[in-house]
């Protein structure tokens, strides 16, 4: 697949065209992302696939060529058992007593009537039902911006990349109708899929953006590690692939090497000829028998002639051919004068370094530290459940309150592992209709 690519603040947005027949994988699951040329693989997450394109989240650009997916299951679902293990082992560290409160809709063992679909409105858990999504979106809204009014830390979590994108547009209009800025009060985690709803800029909202844009003038040294580390990864592939053609280049001027060597050595035979004819009728009569004796009379050696011309005249032929292919070869090989020593000296830093695995380490160890000082100061946070669980930076924050956006299409797992960082209170909405069996919630992908 050959993706096409899109930087929004440190991460890259690539779209990728899947291979005809492939699946794409689940939403959130972390992949590996394998150049075709050999180069460093990244690292990325997906964001998801409509009409076979699939849409990733990367650390570093992807070159535009043919890349292969590989898709970590595993990895995700070891991680979201492990977020849950920790729960389940030190409770201390995490606010359980909102989250009680979905025991009922969550426990397989409940009584189904403890499960019914009634409007539940306590200081710590609270339920929003209606038959339309459209006035669902709209109660749950309206209740962030109350609680964003009240200066209260919301996160409000959805089943998928694309509801959590309508679900920021349409908190974003009831904030902008409220009177309040939206812009700082909002923040979309990570990438938004779509660049835009309903006139909102869901890019220029996107936690990245946000965070890169407020970060930028006090991270100099990391802007500039990132950028010799961005240009190190541009350089490797086009000098890979100055080597590659410089390597085609020597074995074509080989070949014509050994090509002008033998018309070389057959035009010597020829000259040897014309000095034999021209000097035939002068040699003495035993050293003429004795050419003539092994076929080398005036006649045999015109024609040893002629055909050591045809030889010559074919070889020629290949010469041609051979410096054609120099002559296209040489700009493709060439290198600039300053290329090489410009990426021998970033080769340097990075080795110092520990290699490009440790620089994305230390990028992201840094990052992740800023990361967690500005997720503490945004009001109201938008994200994926599936991304919430996975994700370390939502281990070490607490939220004021947990609003959940469509709950009965997310599994269980899920909303426990997201009800855990709520303080103070959760809102729950969803389609009274569609609330699933309780062994089906908890089997949902």
């Amino acid at each position: 697949m050959a993706p096409e690519r899109e930087q929004i603040g440190a991460l890259h947005l690539s779209q990728c065209c899947l291979k005809t027949g492939t699946s794409a994988p689940l939403e959130d699951v972390p992949v590996s992302v394998v150049p075709g040329d050999g180069s460093d693989p990244t690292e990325g997450v997906i964001l998801g696939a409509a009409d076979g394109v699939l849409q990733i989240q990367t650390f570093d650009a992807l070159p535009i060529q043919r890349v292969t997916i590989v898709p970590d299951a595993t990895g995700f679902f070891a991680t979201a058992a492990a977020r849950l293990s920790d729960m389940a082992a030190r409770p201390e560290k995490y606010t359980l007593g909102p989250a009680e409160r979905l025991v009922p809709w969550l426990d397989p063992d409940a009584p189904a009537n403890d499960r019914q679909p009634t409007p539940v409105t306590l200081a710590a858990f609270q339920t929003i039902w209606a038959p339309t999504l459209t006035d669902r979106r709209a109660a749950l809204a309206t209740a962030a911006t109350e609680l964003a009014r009240a200066n209260k830390r919301l996160l409000l979590i959805a089943r998928s990349h694309n509801a959590a994108d309508e679900m920021t547009a349409v908190v974003g209009r009831v904030l902008r109708a409220a009177g309040m800025t939206y812009r700082s009060l909002l923040s979309r985690y990570e990438l938004a899929r779509a660049s835009e709803i309903a006139g909102l800029p869901l890019r220029e909202l996107g936690f990245e953006a946000q965070m890169h844009q407020f970060y930028a003038q006090s991270r100099a040294d990391k802007a500039a590690l990132r950028r010799k580390y961005e240009r190190f990864r541009e350089l490797s592939p086009i000098l890979v692939y100055k080597a590659d053609k410089q390597k085609d280049l020597d074995e074509v001027r080989l070949l014509e090497w050994r090509l002008l060597t033998e018309i070389t050595s057959l035009q010597d035979k020829i000259k040897d000829i014309d000095t034999t004819v021209a000097e035939y009728e002068g040699l003495p009569l035993m050293k003429r028998l004795a050419m003539q004796a092994v076929g080398r009379n005036p006649d045999t050696l015109q024609e040893y002639r002629r055909v050591y011309a045809e030889q010559i005249d074919k070889l020629k032929a290949e010469v041609d051919v051979a410096q054609e292919r120099i002559a296209e070869l040489v700009p493709e090989a060439a290198v600039p004068k300053d290329m090489r020593p410009e990426f021998e000296e970033l080769k340097e830093e990075i080795v110092k370094l520990g290699g490009t695995k440790k620089i994305r380490e230390l990028l992201a160890a840094e990052e992740g530290t800023n990361r967690q000082a500005f997720i503490q100061n945004k009001r109201i946070v938008i994200a994926t459940a599936r991304r919430v669980t996975i994700d370390p930076l939502f281990a070490r924050v607490r939220f004021d309150a947990l609003l959940i956006d469509e709950a009965t299409d997310i599994p269980s797992s899920y909303l426990l592992a997201c009800a855990g960082i709520a303080r103070e209170k959760i809102i729950l909405a969803g389609d009274p209709e569609r609330i699933p069996p309780a062994e089906r919630w908890a089997a949902l992908p």
